[in-house]
């Protein structure tokens, strides 16, 4: 182990040399944000339906090429990250994989949406596998950098909460706005007679790859060339070393037997399954549970917007008020505890029927506060871990906010397969027929569903919670190590 105070980490320009983080370079930096939401977007809440109700995959297939090109994707995070770290270019270590992800992101998203017709279930899911892998790998060489450089923009503590709420902000709302588009004009425009749902119309996902896939390229090259200014500001790479197994593994287990880190990556793998379980089920329960129209659903993603805001405002309130872990932990209870609570009263026959309309506005209010609390969460969630990277500087002598970010994601994606394995595992529990339309589907069928994904939602949810308790750098801590640092 090395302190920081002692030598080791690579030169950076003195404090009073770095300029102040303009509002535009935050903007991009918040906007490069959209192009990881949309795809995310695509992941969580249209892959699993599109190819399974709409192409007609296997469900169980969907969810296998899921999960498995999330762990392949989760394997190059640390390898990205680590790269990162240590890359010397005169564009510094970040930005030249930024700049190099944004076609083969865009080209391969797009691809993913236009399946071969008529094709049999193993030719397409080696497609959905191929391409799956493909943009989530590509994807990895834009987010991972493109997060690291936070702790570079501003060591603050308050600032950091602030700077990462609107990337947030942006990157949820960005997302969401697609979304909202395809239930708001998309779907209904894509209404044939034989096929009177624009939900289950092919040609409407093929539209939405080929916009989304610009929306994707727009924001990595926004996100890249509006912080490209900074380059000179950030943390350059250590010195050129003669890399090996064993130093890269070494470094590698020094910088994340941190122990705050060991809590939140803890905490990450448990958000990352309940949130695949959760955003994996979303669209059958807007669909087939409650029985919501397109409009209705796009509704429910125009709240979303409500949502970010929530998020935007409350988690720098929450971080000055009540300090980052213990402000996340009270958010993270409430929002959690609150987001089955609508399926769990209609389970217990305590809400009028679905066609009433008080339903419909009950889970829209529900959804835009409780969405709004699990941002506010996040938001708290990653400024905690970029106070990590200081904490670790002190005892390694090195910076590693890419590991950190990617150790994070790493957990996050290889583990949120799992969520979309156990959403289809409930889907198969209830015994949801492939391809169903909404009035094929029997009430003993939707009652299973909800009955099995709540407690096992609500189990995930609260276990990390738990973990995050463990963690243990605090807003004087963070002073301390920036003072030990001499920043």
């Amino acid at each position: 182990m090395h302190d920081a105070d002692h030598g080791a980490t690579a030169a950076k320009p003195p404090a009073g040399a770095v300029p102040p983080l303009g509002r535009w370079t935050k903007l991009a930096f918040g906007l490069g944000a959209v192009a990881p939401g949309v795809a995310t977007g695509a992941f969580e809440f249209f892959l699993l339906i599109f190819y399974s109700q709409v192409v007609g995959l296997d469900a169980r297939l969907v969810g296998l090429a899921i999960l498995i090109a999330l762990v392949c994707d989760a394997i190059s995070d640390p390898i990205v990250g680590y790269w990162s770290d240590n890359f010397h270019s005169r564009w510094g270590r970040r930005h030249p994989m930024m700049y190099a992800s944004a076609i083969p992101v865009a080209l391969s998203f797009f691809l993913l949406w236009s399946p071969p017709q008529g094709a049999s279930q193993t030719v397409l899911f080696w497609y959905l596998l191929v391409l799956a892998v493909t943009v989530r790998t590509a994807i990895t060489f834009y987010r991972t950098p493109s997060a690291a450089l936070t702790p570079d923009l501003t060591p603050d503590y308050g600032a950091r909460t602030s700077l990462i709420g609107l990337r947030y902000f942006l990157g949820w709302t960005g997302g969401n706005a697609v979304s909202v588009w395809m239930f708001f004009i998309l779907f209904p425009r894509s209404k044939t007679p034989a096929i009177p749902d624009g939900r289950f119309n092919p040609e409407a996902y093929l539209t939405y790859g080929m916009v989304a896939a610009v929306v994707i390229l727009l924001s990595i090259l926004v996100g890249s060339i509006g912080t490209h200014s900074r380059i000179p500001y950030l943390t350059p790479a250590p010195p050129r070393r003669r890399f090996t197994l064993k130093l890269i593994f070494g470094e590698l287990f020094e910088t994340l037997s941190n122990r705050s880190f060991l809590a939140l990556f803890a905490g990450a793998m448990l958000f990352g399954i309940a949130a695949g379980l959760s955003s994996g089920m979303s669209l059958y329960f807007f669909t087939y549970f409650w029985g919501f129209s397109e409009i209705e659903t796009g509704m429910l993603f125009l709240g979303t917007f409500a949502a970010a805001l929530i998020g935007l405002v409350l988690a720098p309130i929450v971080s000055r008020r009540l300090g980052k872990k213990r402000g996340a932990i009270i958010v993270g209870l409430i929002a959690f505890l609150g987001a089955p609570l609508p399926i769990v009263l209609r389970l217990l026959d305590l809400l009028p029927p679905n066609e009433d309309p008080f339903v419909f506005w009950f889970v829209l209010g529900a959804q835009v506060i409780d969405v709004g609390l699990i941002i506010s969460f996040q938001i708290l969630f990653a400024a905690m871990l970029a106070d990590l990277v200081e904490d670790s500087e002190v005892k390694t002598g090195r910076r590693s906010e890419g590991v950190f970010n990617a150790a994070e994601t790493f957990v996050d994606k290889s583990v949120r397969g799992l969520g979309v394995m156990a959403a289809s595992a409930v889907l198969t529990f209830a015994a949801l027929p492939a391809g169903a339309k909404v009035e094929e589907v029997g009430a003993d069928t939707l009652w299973w569903m909800g009955a099995a994904y709540v407690p096992l939602v609500l189990a995930l949810w609260l276990g990390m919670i738990a973990v995050i308790a463990h963690y243990q750098i605090d807003e004087a801590s963070h002073a301390e190590n920036l003072r030990r640092l001499g920043r």
